[in-house]
């Protein structure tokens, strides 16, 4: 797999079938899209076997993929355009926004790569050679100005297809991300030619949400790009996917309520807590090492009056939870999944605005070097999100597999199980001398086997 590399056959741009009105307005943006400015892209795909049908044709496929794109491409058309930037000096501010008139489309890109399905599933850790099947390799969303906002990479494998996606984390988080993926997979299905407006069953809404009495343009109090933007070199790092049965969460989760003497704590909150502490026991920090843990908190629902689901954007805020090294090794699992829990149940609209209401005083964007502290760990994504849904005539896929993006020492990503049925998959991403000790801890191994009570 050392000599494999990924050819790239073709590469062009999609447009929107149709233009409407309201794409010929600027997008402005929130104060949550506007702090991830200094972020990687988002980038996540699935990987499919390759159809026994002798009639399947990789050329048929392709424009059938092209063609739906672009329809849907038709109701998110943000995705086609580029970022734009007003500058003014006194005061310095930034007004940073999508640029109707600059719409040169989506890029799609067909590569392929002489490596068959078990390559890339067999290993333990996930291969270098993935982050080869997204584009916009280490791009930050400020790139977005000059490349594409979103990039569709599709690599043949000697018997497989993988499809990955790469959209500007300005533009969507994870619910927009898989929003977007899964309104394309069913326009695929459809594969409508004729209508005006090919309908899809979850329209977005691109208007962006600015707390009430704000400017309806947001600035960034910037003169120059380099006052904000920063590109650390992460150290080197592991990526293993461990697979956790719907029956072996079942009963974590029962255990940990059962620690505390409830029913309210989720199963992600007591996955996250397992996780936290075996991690930190992990890393060997001394017992007066604070350490945190941040969860990745869906706002739509939160806020009073609640924004819709379809709401296209940034709607997410990292909540995090701090506590000693003794302290979360000595307290039982029980113990830290309440201080979790209480974290995720309390935050509501009061808290959000505030948070809001402060960035609007204080504008500021997230550095990466910031979250390669080392100390906490971040739990991203969600097994909510309708993953294996997304087929395109492929069946179901075999996995789901994210590029270089947003990695660093403690990121763990969660997905629905490919099974199905309340399992999940976990992305852990650790320097390799921690993720060796992580991956034989017993109390962590225990629940990935299923041995954990009875």
């Amino acid at each position: 797999m050392e000599s494999a590399n990924v050819k790239t056959i073709s590469d062009c741009f999609i447009k929107p079938k149709f233009i409407t009105e309201q794409a010929k307005k600027p997008t402005y943006f929130s104060p949550w899209d506007l702090a991830m400015i200094n972020v990687n892209y988002i980038q996540k795909g699935l990987l499919y076997p390759l159809p026994n049908d002798q009639n399947f044709s990789i050329t048929t496929f392709l424009d059938d993929l092209k063609d739906s794109l672009s329809a849907t491409l038709t109701h998110f058309h943000p995705l086609a355009a580029r970022l734009a930037t007003v500058k003014k000096q006194n005061p310095p501010s930034l007004a940073i926004f999508i640029n109707p008139d600059n719409n040169p489309g989506a890029r799609f890109i067909h590569s392929s790569v002489n490596l068959t399905v078990d390559d890339i599933l067999t290993p333990n850790d996930v291969p270098l050679i993935v982050q080869s099947f997204f584009d916009h390799h280490k791009a930050i969303d400020h790139d977005g100005h000059e490349q594409s906002l979103l990039s569709v990479q599709l690599t043949e494998l000697i018997d497989g297809i993988f499809i990955g996606c790469s959209i500007n984390h300005m533009l969507v988080d994870g619910t927009s991300f898989w929003h977007f993926f899964n309104s394309w997979s069913e326009m695929f299905r459809s594969k409508r030619v004729n209508d005006l407006l090919d309908p899809i069953s979850r329209p977005p809404v691109i208007e962006r949400w600015v707390p009430l009495g704000s400017e309806p343009i947001l600035t960034l109090p910037f003169m120059h790009e380099d006052e904000f933007i920063d590109r650390p070199n992460p150290p080197v790092l592991r990526e293993r996917i461990f697979r956790f049965s719907s029956d072996s969460l079942a009963k974590l989760k029962a255990m940990v309520n059962s620690e505390c003497n409830t029913t309210k704590i989720s199963t992600l909150q007591s996955l996250s807590a397992l996780v936290w502490r075996c991690m930190t026991r992990a890393r060997r920090f001394p017992a007066d090492k604070e350490t945190g843990c941040r969860l990745a908190v869906n706002n739509r629902r939160r806020l009073s009056p609640p924004l819709p689901d379809n709401y296209f954007g940034n709607c997410i805020q990292l909540l995090r939870v701090t506590t000693t090294a003794g302290e979360l090794l000595d307290q039982g699992i029980g113990w830290t999944a309440w201080r979790l829990h209480e974290a995720v149940i309390n935050h509501g609209d009061k808290e959000i605005r505030e948070y809001i209401d402060s960035w609007v005083k204080s504008p500021f964007v997230y550095k990466m070097g910031v979250f390669l502290d080392g100390d906490s760990i971040q739990m991203g994504s969600s097994p909510r999100f309708d993953v294996y849904g997304n087929e395109f005539g492929l069946g179901k896929g075999l996995a789901v597999l994210s590029g270089y993006a947003n990695k660093f020492d403690g990121k763990v990503t969660l997905y629905a199980g490919q099974k199905g049925g309340g399992s999940m998959d976990l992305e852990v991403c650790m320097l390799p001398e921690n993720m060796a000790t992580f991956e034989s801890d017993e109390e962590f191994m225990s629940v990935v086997r299923g041995e954990n009570g009875s």
